[in-house]
């Protein structure tokens, strides 16, 4: 009898899966108007003895040509990212091409999407970090599966850190969350946690930019609240989708199996690149030169210098002043000339046409103390509707609402539909490495939840389901290093 062989190993199976792929992307690929982008993603979802997600996206920046020259890096060649990293590496000496990798859902690592450990056990040193950073320059802080910018167990102070939080379990529902894994998951500490390691080492491994992402599996890029078709087929519009499982706990514990509702109509991805092409989607993203969204299109820009002036920001020539006096969004402060006391950051954002209006614009700062803590601040540098700016940084009062939960409207007779600033470090200190990116908030508008209670008639029977929420935008950061 003929031994049997497992499908899995054919190596002619994943080719024609591969071929099939590439064949799609360039009959759609059409530059200037519309860019399918060659990619594929490895799924290392962990152990039952050792559970946690630490998937990458793997996005070429070539055309069929080269990408085509290899098949797809899989969970089935190896568990460990520097594997993968090795594969891009050798794709690039092999063809002469360029790829890099996407971290995604730090928030359902349990810990292990920014440890401090590599994943054979030993702790990461200097080529470690210089190696992650080489292949991973952006991550995905908000997609469906929860928002990963921060959490409030991080960012007490944080008002605006209970987004769209998963925080039971791994991917799996196989071990529960603790509080000691939350540092290791969430880009804004993990950035924090990026400062201390240059210091220890010389290099940082979590310099990442940031980007929103769907994963969506319906084939629909449909992350407007009013149109949201779910993550996957058995989730679309429908009186009873709310309380489908998404992710049934491996271990059959229900209390760690989530759901429908508690998912986001999330994200998008904004990339500044000079023409709607491959190359310069992936060159705009490998400079970091990205910003995430929950799902809306805001357009924000986001720039970091010694010498902008306060009405740089409301010049017609903002952008080319941008460039030209400081670097944009996930640059590199350049060394303060001798009459700079202070970094000068100018930001500006403009509203969704069709979405809310824009509550305020803040810039998060994290930084490294003089004991080797790691610290955080927020600041409001822009808000609506005439409020004030106190002493300490923040605004006044809250924005406020228009939502009718019930029926699942609002109007935009409050925010602003474009804020800017000009806005100078007040607590600089030059000894002190430090991170900056801004955030920008709509004012209040309906869930896709409230849109289907309103829609089916409905009343959703679960605890802590969310009918309103401030859609929100994170741009990459903008670093500053003592010299």
């Amino acid at each position: 009898m003929a031994k049997q062989v497992d499908l899995i190993d054919d190596p002619g199976i994943a080719q024609s899966a591969w071929q099939r792929q590439l064949d799609h992307a360039a009959q759609f690929n059409d530059p200037g108007t519309f860019t399918a982008l060659i990619g594929f993603e490895w799924t290392m979802s962990g152990t039952f003895e050792e559970p946690g997600n630490l998937h990458r996206v793997v996005i070429f920046r070539d055309d069929e040509d080269k990408a085509g020259q290899v098949i797809p890096f899989s969970l089935f060649d190896s568990d460990d990212v520097e594997d993968l990293w090795a594969y891009m590496q050798a794709y690039e000496d092999d063809t002469g091409g360029d790829v890099l990798a996407i971290p995604h859902n730090g928030n359902l690592s349990n810990g292990r999407m920014f440890s401090l450990m590599r994943q054979n056990g030993e702790p990461i040193d200097a080529d470690y970090a210089a190696t992650r950073q080489r292949w991973e320059p952006v991550v995905e802080t908000t997609q469906t599966k929860g928002d990963s910018e921060t959490h409030p167990f991080l960012s007490p102070d944080d008002e605006f850190a209970d987004y769209g939080i998963w925080d039971k379990a791994d991917l799996g529902g196989v071990a529960i969350k603790t509080p000691e894994m939350l540092p290791y998951e969430y880009t804004r500490s993990a950035l924090q946690i990026g400062l201390q390691v240059e210091q220890d080492i010389g290099m940082n491994p979590f310099k990442y930019g940031m980007i929103g992402a769907s994963d969506s599996h319906t084939g629909l890029s449909t992350t407007r609240e009013e149109n949201f078709f779910g993550k996957t087929n058995y989730t679309e519009p429908a009186p009873d989708r709310w309380d489908h499982a998404i992710i049934e706990a491996l271990l059959g514990d229900d209390e760690l199996t989530t759901y429908q509702y508690e998912i986001l109509a999330s994200g998008l991805a904004g990339v500044w690149a000079h023409e709607n092409t491959r190359a310069a989607l992936f060159d705009a993203i490998e400079r970091r030169e990205v910003y995430a969204t929950t799902g809306n299109r805001m357009t924000v820009r986001f720039f970091g210098g010694w010498e902008y002036e306060p009405n740089d920001a409301n010049r017609p020539d903002v952008v080319e002043i941008g460039y030209h006096k400081g670097v944009p969004m996930g640059g590199d402060l350049p060394e303060a000339p001798e009459s700079a006391e202070a970094p000068v950051f100018m930001v500006g954002a403009l509203k969704d046409a069709w979405s809310g209006n824009l509550d305020r614009i803040q810039i998060v700062k994290g930084w490294v103390d003089a004991t080797g803590e790691r610290q955080e601040r927020i600041y409001d540098v822009a808000v609506s509707d005439g409020r004030t700016i106190n002493d300490d940084g923040r605004a006044t009062e809250p924005v406020g609402t228009t939502v009718d939960e019930t029926a699942a409207t609002w109007i935009n007779s409050i925010g602003a539909p474009e804020l800017r600033a000009v806005w100078t470090d007040p607590d600089f200190d030059p000894m002190q490495p430090a991170v900056y990116y801004a955030r920008v908030l709509e004012i209040p508008t309906p869930t896709w939840m409230a849109y289907d209670e309103a829609r089916y008639g409905i009343t959703m029977g679960a605890e802590g389901i969310l009918r309103s929420h401030q859609e929100r935008a994170y741009t990459s950061p903008i670093w500053y290093t003592p010299r």
